[in-house]
């Protein structure tokens, strides 16, 4: 499972013109599930990604999570986070797991981040074509895979 992290001010998911999430300081994450993603994999993410310190304290280090500032996350499906680009020029995407697999870890996922944070998660809508709007903080931008611990 990768993540893709970015601290924003404000972003936002739409649809077919239609608003579909809005959220201000936090994170908009990116999500790619791969064909061998487990619950583990979530509940390590989900970890990681809730005490990760980096927003600003009071003296302008980066110091504090997205609990420690009560900051928002929306979480956006991306398979094309898995792509393989070793051969050639078009991407392969036979890592990502199929949606049988992806759309209940998706949906895992969020529903983990919404209990550990206690609070509502944004989101995209699944497989559809959405517009993501962001205005990054930093900008910081973070990249996460749960195969890669060490």
């Amino acid at each position: 499972m990768k993540i893709i992290i970015q601290r924003v001010k404000q972003a936002s998911v739409k649809v077919d013109g239609k608003l579909i999430s809005k959220i201000n300081a936090g994170f908009l994450v990116l999500l790619g599930v791969g064909n061998k993603d487990t619950e583990d994999d979530i509940k390590w993410l989900v970890n990681k990604l809730c005490n990760l310190r980096v927003f600003n304290d009071e003296n302008g280090k980066m110091n504090l999570s997205v609990k420690d500032i009560d900051g928002e996350i929306i979480v956006v499906s991306q398979f094309t986070l898995m792509a393989s680009t070793k051969k050639g020029n078009r991407p392969s995407y036979i890592q990502a797991a199929n949606s049988d697999k992806s759309i209940p870890l998706y949906n895992n996922f969020i529903s983990h981040l919404t209990d550990v944070l206690g609070k509502e998660i944004g989101t995209g809508i699944f497989g559809e074509n959405m517009q993501v709007a962001l205005i990054n903080n930093g900008p910081v931008t973070i990249s996460i895979d749960s195969k890669n611990r060490i």
